[in-house]
């Protein structure tokens, strides 16, 4: 009976995952008005496909946000793709939804924010913007967990 345990983290990380998955589909032909995503991803995840330098720029994790300028994004059930540019050079990256962590995830604490990318802009790195004067913030869905 010992193999007949309910696993809800696993279910509760997947059905996360399903909510960033549909939410990407939706997105595929842009993102309507002010809407953005923060996605954050283990780069050291194997089957994560980014340029040698970003992975040695982001060597635990790295945040990227689609908001506006963002091309050929495909999604499936285990992975997405996305064209994003860094220093005017466009990047293909291929990221599997097993690589997003969940909230409350399997990720140390750190001291420090990670970097965020922002995308399509000419900087490679900045902080995540504040909520606008539509009153648009980022809501972390682990203020919704039972701890």
């Amino acid at each position: 009976m010992a193999n007949n345990v309910l696993r809800y983290d696993r279910m509760v990380e997947d059905a996360l995952r399903g909510v960033l998955r549909e939410a990407l589909k939706a997105s595929v032909d842009g993102l309507p008005g002010d809407h953005h995503f923060y996605i954050t991803f283990r780069t050291r995840n194997p089957d994560v496909d980014i340029p040698d330098y970003m992975r040695a720029r982001y060597p635990d994790e790295m945040t990227i946000v689609l908001q506006h300028q963002y091309w050929g994004l495909e999604i499936t059930p285990e992975w997405f793709e996305v064209t994003l540019s860094f220093n005017r050079v466009n990047e293909r990256l291929h990221i599997p939804f097993a690589a997003v962590p969940h909230p409350g995830g399997e990720i140390e604490e750190q001291d420090e924010e990670p970097e965020t990318v922002q995308l399509g802009e000419e900087e490679e790195a900045s902080t995540p913007t504040p909520p606008n004067e539509h009153g648009a913030q980022v809501i972390a869905l682990d203020a919704f967990r039972k701890k």
